[in-house]
């Protein structure tokens, strides 16, 4: 099977965003984080608004996309066995040695936890109760912070794996086909539809927590996502049609996505919203999630396809990057927001040294031990 470039590129730029979303977490006003700068804007807030609606949706989509190239040249068994290696390794990894270092420093933050950090590990290994509110996660004494996306990739890996003879049923592949044999307007509006349903039912119950057993609102949006990944993954046509609609798709992304940020702001702090009004808000919500995410793999399709120089590189060096970034954003913040050195130059800062960590301790560590690699995630 030929190497899809675009999927590979679209894969490095996904978690490029996710880095400096990351990074913006810092100075967005009234948007709760690990650590906060003292420099923070509303400026940035309507920014993230939008791209926060669809940065994980898209993730997920790649990951249902990469799924099943990887399932179409192993079996179940065997495909199970490796994903189950290549995720879960650099989550308990990434749980005892890369994460601590940001409940430590959000935890002295707030004056909740001690400072001396191996004093800190000592008793965070033990899994003992924190104080109320020491860090996020507290309450369970530990913490996977940003390292939630592996084992929820690592869950749906699982049951797409357990829903193969379903999903290949005459009935699965009936249900398939109504997905892939959309096009035109309908391929850019009618995926949104479940999306939209899962939000009036389960968003209100089940608000995004990050917490696999709790989090249902999250799963129904991610895991369908992942599954029309999977579903379109193999099917040339409808990657030619995406490629054909892509400047379509790029106006009504415009357009929705104006809408949703014009209701936002009529309505931003408004406590006795209608239900009319508040399912508008909803649909517009969704048909942009989903408008984006065609605009984005119609362009990448008919841009990306081709063999980057910089691309082996990037897609060796996604995954340890993506497991490092947020804690050296914290641990640098950590360091740094005391000292107050000026709105431009700390997120500069922050920002240079996050890259340069990742990039020093992957590219001259990480890939050069062999023991080390599985640990974040490469073979």
């Amino acid at each position: 099977m030929q190497r899809r470039h675009d999927i590979d590129a679209l894969r490095a730029l996904a978690f490029g965003l996710l880095i400096l979303y990351h990074l913006a977490m810092l100075y967005v006003t009234d948007w709760g984080w690990h650590l906060k700068s003292s420099y923070l804007t509303e400026s940035i807030q309507m920014p993230m608004l939008l791209m926060n609606r669809w940065r994980m949706d898209l993730i997920f989509l790649i990951s249902g996309i990469s799924t099943a190239f990887l399932l179409q040249r192993s079996r179940v068994a065997a495909f199970v066995r490796e994903r189950s290696w290549r995720l879960m390794l650099p989550l308990i990894f990434g749980m005892l040695v890369v994460v601590p270092i940001q409940p430590y420093a959000q935890g002295v933050t707030n004056g909740l936890v001690e400072p001396g950090f191996l004093h800190f590990l000592a008793r965070y290994y033990t899994g003992a109760p924190w104080p109320k509110k020491a860090f996020d996660g507290w309450e369970h004494g530990y913490t996977w912070n940003h390292l939630w996306y592996l084992a929820y990739l690592w869950t749906y890996t699982l049951l797409l794996a357990l829903l193969q003879p379903v999903l290949n049923s005459p009935p699965g592949l009936r249900l398939r086909q109504a997905f892939t044999g959309l096009r035109g307007l309908p391929l850019l509006l009618l995926p949104a539809l479940p999306l939209f349903v899962y939000t009036v039912t389960l968003q209100g119950r089940f608000p995004n927590t990050n917490n696999l057993t709790h989090d249902w609102y999250a799963h129904a949006v991610y895991f369908t996502i992942f599954l029309y990944g999977w579903c379109l993954a193999n099917n040339d046509a409808l990657w030619a049609e995406l490629a054909a609609l892509r400047k379509r798709a790029l106006g009504l992304t415009f357009i929705t996505g104006a809408a949703y940020l014009g209701m936002v702001r009529i309505f931003w702090g408004v406590e006795d919203v209608s239900t009319a009004e508040q399912w508008l808000i909803w649909a517009l919500r969704n048909a942009y999630v989903w408008l984006m995410l065609c605009t984005i793999l119609g362009w990448a399709h008919a841009s990306l396809n081709r063999p980057w120089r910089w691309l082996p590189w990037a897609t060796q060096a996604v995954y340890p990057w993506y497991v490092l970034h947020q804690s050296l954003i914290v641990l640098i913040a950590y360091w740094l927001v005391p000292l107050k050195v000026g709105a431009v130059a700390e997120p500069l800062l922050v920002g240079l040294g996050t890259v340069l960590g990742c990039w020093v301790i992957t590219s001259g560590i990480v890939q050069r031990v062999k023991w080390l690699r599985p640990l974040f995630g490469l073979k």
